[in-house]
């Protein structure tokens, strides 16, 4: 089984390009890869260029991959502004949301928190306890 996901967060003028591959190798039957790369853009200026790819060569698996890039969603931007949240809280919290699918899945806890506070720094952002 390999399931791996990506994801970017992207700010200002950066720029980045993910180009990932799963290769099914022949006879590797009852194989399960899914690779995902998902990208946020908080600028008009960032791009992202994402290839996901999928090379098999065996009968009896279960592969799939894809690729998203978005911005934060206005809808959810007005819903935490109208809860009286300020514009760069509301947008900290919901990019912090975004990045928090992927800290979740790590097992190790105190890797998990280090990751947490690196992000929140990184968002200017404090962790209410």
């Amino acid at each position: 089984m390999s399931h791996q996901l990506y994801k970017g967060i992207l700010d200002g003028d950066a720029r980045a390009v993910f180009n990932g591959k799963v290769f099914v190798r022949p006879g590797a039957q009852q194989t399960d890869a899914r690779q995902t790369n998902k990208n946020l853009l908080l600028s008009p200026d960032a791009r992202v260029d994402t290839k996901p790819q999928l090379e098999i060569f065996a009968d009896d698996v279960k592969c799939a991959h894809g690729a998203t890039v978005g911005q934060l969603d206005e809808e959810e931007l007005f819903y935490l502004r109208s809860r009286g949240l300020h514009d760069e809280l509301a947008r900290n919290l919901l990019t912090y949301g975004f990045a928090e699918e992927l800290v979740e899945k790590i097992k190790i806890e105190s890797i998990k928190r280090q990751l947490d506070e690196a992000i929140l720094n990184r968002l200017h952002a404090r962790l209410e306890a």
